[in-house]
């Protein structure tokens, strides 16, 4: 493919200015670990909320996506509950105000924070940052591979290396230089580089996903679109089995692929993904990015409003951007398709879009965009992983009195190793979706059972926890070896079933360790759930506290912001179709799901504030008294 020199141009301005901005703000990185990874907790929530979405937003994933929109149509609308998507929802809704609450830096501090200390706090503490590091490497395995695939479908120049008898392949090639710019400047700037380029990075999608959407609408009609697919292809709804047949159509050869995804039974798929989504979502969010933005907010207020703005700015123009590839490499790429038969890669979908409809110019701006979505995403998990290592392992347990410039050097040497580790393991994913689903369901799954009863469950303790962890993290190990055949959101109830016999053993062989530990957990978390003893001690030493009512309050608000949420995702898909009555119809459902959070979760929200406020002044004024700067 051609490239003008606008294009070049375009990128290139793009690539300059990244490193650029992420040099320029990281000298405000270099004061200690909480600027480094936190941003000092002085950024808005609104920043974070943009830096969260842009990190949302990568290349791998939007590949996927539009791959299977493409397949399954508008059914695929359903299929990121596999993640869940809606776990963000669980997240806005109370789970952000809880995890804010805590003021620590890292998920693993927040496990000291939970089960304080003692062995079964500390190998507790131990093993999510094993789950933290694994979890981290397996995703940039994920976004090595996706940018690959997206730069050597995209640019012209071949940069295939032959090295010994060993041949470095273009796609390699690319996604390892894309790779090192991104490390640069998120090791040098820290959370401050990240969240200022992925600002940055979102407003450049964003005009992108407009560019695109424009371009798709008024190259297609909706004619052309219904002689392209399949019927029941336009039916959010569904039955137990798909009854998805693409033998009609100019690629026959779909139907391979719905058969090796797995997916006929979509009515089994569907309810595993709720049995999966609930749970999922009940543990919270694994320690990555998106957790570092809760815990990098000012208050817990502001830590909910950003999980909120997440969803709110990136989910139409994405799904936007999303439905118009999608209808393009329909209508336009069907032959092309047709013919590769077996061989066919429906991830290479939206780069052959791209070759094909962008004009010049916009090919160059579409090009940035989506580099900027890859290395908005991949800088977030660099930055995120290093805090386990260096403040988690090494502060905590090896030097805690360093001088904060070796705590951060350290950092920067963690990210780089991190890096190629996940670069090594990039090399040999054989795909995006094969990496996408054993995420999602098998290393995910092993998370579920501990994370969920960590917050929900008074007798739960650090042991419990460990081995809970480790059982998963065994079980999603050897569903991945010895049972790679087997679809694996279908094995999640047994790896979760496993995880979770771990956790009650582990609980029940000990009694309850660090009692005023769980107290002073629940009395500043303030969680509903099962907590009845501890509720009732920290009631009797303290009559003024009020325990939390808001369980049915949360729930309501949970349905409500998932139907609000699904309607941000199949509005902009029934937009690009044409079919403007179930758009109507959806639109109605987002505006009243909208009044109805407003009402009854965004005007509440100053509540979150009170009793953390006030536990924070307390602590603060306590180790002031401690080093004599107020008087006792």
């Amino acid at each position: 493919m051609s490239i003008s020199l606008l294009d070049i141009i375009i990128i290139l301005a793009y690539l300059a200015g990244i490193l650029f901005l992420g040099f320029y703000i990281s000298r405000k990185a270099s004061k200690d670990l909480q600027s480094y990874f936190l941003g000092g907790n002085q950024l808005k929530w609104y920043y974070l909320g943009l830096s969260n979405a842009s990190g949302m937003f990568d290349i791998s994933g939007t590949m996927w996506t539009v791959s299977i929109l493409f397949i399954y149509g508008l059914k695929s609308a359903w299929i990121p509950w596999l993640w869940p998507v809606w776990n963000q929802v669980f997240i806005f809704v109370y789970l952000a105000i809880w995890m804010r609450r805590s003021n620590t830096m890292t998920g693993a501090q927040w496990i000291t924070f939970r089960f304080g200390e003692g062995r079964g706090a500390k190998l507790s503490h131990i093993i999510i940052v094993i789950f933290a590091v694994v979890s981290v490497i397996g995703f940039i395995a994920y976004f090595f591979e996706g940018i690959g695939k997206y730069c050597t479908s995209i640019l012209p120049w071949d940069l295939s290396l032959q090295i010994g008898p060993y041949l470095l392949s273009s796609e390699r090639s690319y996604a390892l230089i894309i790779c090192l710019i991104t490390t640069v400047y998120t090791v040098k700037g820290g959370m401050y580089s990240v969240v200022a380029t992925e600002i940055l990075q979102f407003f450049i999608m964003t005009l992108s996903c407009l560019v695109i959407g424009y371009i798709a609408y008024n190259s297609v009609t909706a004619e052309q679109i219904n002689a392209a697919v399949p019927a029941g292809w336009k039916d959010l709804f569904f039955g137990w089995r798909l009854d998805l047949d693409w033998s009609a159509t100019q690629v026959p050869n779909v139907n391979d692929k719905i058969a090796s995804d797995g997916f006929e039974l979509f009515g089994a798929l569907f309810m595993m993904m709720l049995f999966k989504g609930i749970f999922a979502s009940l543990a919270g969010p694994v320690p990555s990015y998106d957790m570092q933005r809760v815990l990098a907010a000012r208050t817990p207020s502001e830590a909910a409003k950003m999980s909120f703005s997440t969803i709110w700015v990136m989910y139409i123009p994405r799904y936007l951007m999303v439905a118009a590839f999608a209808v393009l490499a329909l209508v336009y790429l069907g032959p092309e398709l047709g013919k590769m038969g077996a061989a066919i890669d429906f991830e290479k979908i939206l780069p052959l879009a791209i070759n094909q409809f962008v004009p010049s110019g916009f090919r160059g701006l579409m090009l940035a965009g989506f580099l900027a979505a890859f290395m908005g995403t991949f800088s977030a998990f660099v930055n995120a992983a290093p805090a386990y290592i260096v403040n988690d392992i090494y502060k905590k347990y090896i030097n805690p009195v360093a001088p904060e410039r070796k705590y951060i050097r350290l950092s920067i040497i963690s990210s780089v190793l991190l890096v190629v580790v996940g670069i090594i393991f990039g090399f040999n994913a054989a795909s995006l979706n094969k990496l996408t689903l054993w995420i999602t369901s098998a290393l995910y799954g092993g998370y579920v059972s501990a994370n969920m009863l960590k917050w929900v469950w008074w007798r739960f303790n650090g042991l419990g926890y460990f081995w809970g962890m480790l059982f998963g993290l065994i079980a999603s190990t050897v569903k991945l070896f010895v049972f790679p055949e087997i679809v694996d959101i279908y094995v999640f109830p047994l790896i979760l079933a496993f995880s979770m016999l771990g956790c009650l053993l582990g609980t029940f062989i000990t009694p309850l360790e660090n009692r005023e530990a769980v107290k002073n957990f629940y009395k500043q978390t303030r969680p509903w759930g099962f907590w009845g003893p501890i509720k009732r001690e920290v009631m009797q030493e303290d009559p003024n506290f009020v325990p939390n009512r808001d369980l049915k309050r949360d729930t309501v608000n949970i349905l409500a912001g998932i139907v609000w949420q699904f309607a941000q995702v199949v509005i902009p898909i029934y937009f690009m179709i044409r079919e403007n009555g179930q758009m109507l119809i959806w639109i109605v459902l987002l505006i009243v799901t909208s009044w109805w959070l407003k009402k009854n979760w965004w005007d509440r929200l100053h509540e979150a504030d009170g009793d953390w406020e006030k536990t924070t002044f307390a602590e603060a004024r306590s180790e002031a008294v401690k080093k004599g700067a107020v008087a006792r």
